[in-house]
């Protein structure tokens, strides 16, 4: 049955969709935009100091406080919509933070809107744009037209437009079902992305993967019938500093023999937030015209069931000669993430990334929304953490703590891919991967979740490249211009 001209999509959302810079317009284009003037309770009546008596005091008969996320629209003498109004924080312990104004393109009618004195352009900006998200891929929605914020600042613009088209495209490729999103369209997405920024691409696919030395990604994606892949793209000047993003690629996640419950399979289209949330970062340092060597490397395959999938007990050997005894097939992105990341290590990056969807002990310890990451680079773990903090995307430090290593031993291979109990999940699935880190400068890995139970300013319900802008903000600080 030949594909509709919809399966062949890749991360594109539904037609007529506004885009970020649809959403972020510049002076010259607005016409009598509404000013949203944003205030705290701490500050209230300097905050309002730029509307009316009158409008004042209907705030005042309205019962606002300043209460943050309480949104007010103000008349003016006409009856017609004068001012937006809305409660913010500083603490970013109770929910403050630059993406609070996500919240407002989607609630407030279809309009241009411009910022009164005071609010950051760029940190504005970022929040609408990444806050007017829809995926609307598989509907037919009747959307209201999207709300327009006038930045004035241009380069505040480019830059926000440059980071949430980031994240739209991750967003997209997470939310995307595995029946159109398998590893062909995954590897169709990434030469998109290559060839908007003239990256290298190469691919080895199917049984090329054994000829070639990747035997545990051709392992784990065998028993599907769409072949397991490495796709390898490269970017910038060869002198510069080598900075390799590893992205687990896991099409769908059935399991394998160990297989998963209906419920635990219900999601398991975003296990390939790993390699999305790698193409967004890597989309944003090319963006920026960061001055590094970037590689990202996606083993990338779907985790079936048949006749040939690889078993529990069954003894793999990766890439760099080290044999590995499968403990649980359902525990698969760490293999492929091995074979890949030996594979950069054998070109000696100065800082090799993994981002993956690896455990649900990960979720059990830190919650939905903050990341597990972890390093042996001091400095780095300082810098991502106040930069996650710095632009509403949190991470925290995990220990790659070496006694829990031995609970990865083997008895008749060199390690077990997993722990032999139910204890520190994450913890033992990081210290296997750093076992193939060896050759990197500095490594860092991070165990996400890439999803948003409920929708939060910025973050709407469904997928989320979780620690990429925390990341960015740390190359484009060292890296930058």
């Amino acid at each position: 049955m030949a594909k509709s001209k919809d399966a062949a999509k890749t991360h594109l959302g539904a037609s007529g969709r506004p885009t970020a810079q649809d959403v972020l317009i510049a002076q010259a284009g607005a016409t009598g935009a509404t000013p949203i003037h944003v205030v705290r309770k701490a500050s209230l009546t300097e905050d309002l100091a730029g509307l009316t008596a009158v409008q004042q005091r209907w705030l005042e008969v309205s019962g606002f406080a300043g209460e943050p996320g309480k949104v007010v629209r103000v008349p003016g003498a006409d009856g017609a919509l004068a001012a937006i109004v809305a409660g913010a924080i500083d603490d970013l312990a109770e929910g403050g933070g630059p993406l609070q104004l996500g919240l407002l393109p989607l609630a407030l009618e279809a309009g241009d809107y411009r910022l009164a004195d005071g609010v950051k352009a760029g940190d504005a900006a970022l929040a609408w744009a990444m806050g007017a998200w829809r995926f609307e891929r598989y509907k037919a929605v009747k959307s209201k037209p999207a709300a327009r914020l006038v930045v004035a600042d241009s380069a505040a613009r480019a830059r926000a437009v440059q980071i949430a088209d980031s994240v739209w495209m991750a967003r997209d490729l997470i939310m995307t079902p595995a029946s159109d999103m398998g590893p062909d369209e995954l590897e169709k997405a990434a030469r998109q992305l290559a060839g908007e920024h003239g990256m290298t691409v190469h691919c080895i696919a199917g049984d090329d993967l054994l000829n070639e030395n990747f035997p545990m990604i051709h392992a784990v994606g065998r028993a599907s019938p769409r072949a397991p892949r490495l796709v390898d793209l490269s970017w910038g000047r060869e002198a510069a500093t080598k900075i390799t993003l590893v992205g687990k690629g896991i099409c769908f996640d059935t399991g394998g023999l160990d297989i998963k419950t209906a419920d635990g399979m219900s999601n398991m289209k975003k296990d390939m937030a790993g390699a999305a949330t790698v193409l967004a970062l890597a989309r944003m340092i090319m963006g920026a015209k960061l001055d590094v060597r970037l590689r990202v490397l996606l083993p990338i395959a779907e985790n079936s069931i048949s006749g040939n999938a690889f078993r529990p007990g069954d003894i793999l050997h990766a890439r760099n000669g080290a044999t590995v005894e499968i403990g649980n097939t359902d525990a698969e992105g760490r293999l492929v993430l091995a074979d890949a990341m030996a594979l950069a290590c054998e070109d000696k990056p100065h800082t090799l990334v993994t981002y993956a969807t690896l455990t649900g002990a990960a979720r059990v310890a830190l919650g939905p929304d903050l990341p597990a990451t972890y390093t042996d680079d001091d400095a780095l773990a300082a810098e991502l953490y106040a930069a996650g903090l710095a632009v509403d995307d949190p991470i925290w430090r995990m220990p790659l703590w070496m006694p829990y290593d031995k609970l990865l031993k083997s008895n008749i291979a060199d390690v077990n891919h997993i722990s032999g109990g139910p204890h520190a999940g994450s913890v033992t699935a990081a210290l296997f991967l750093k076992r193939f880190a060896k050759d990197a400068g500095r490594y860092l890995h991070f165990d996400i979740m890439a999803w948003t139970a409920k929708a939060k300013p910025g973050k709407p319900e469904g997928a989320e490249p979780q620690g990429a802008r925390a990341l960015f903000d740390v190359f484009r600080q060292r890296y930058g211009a």
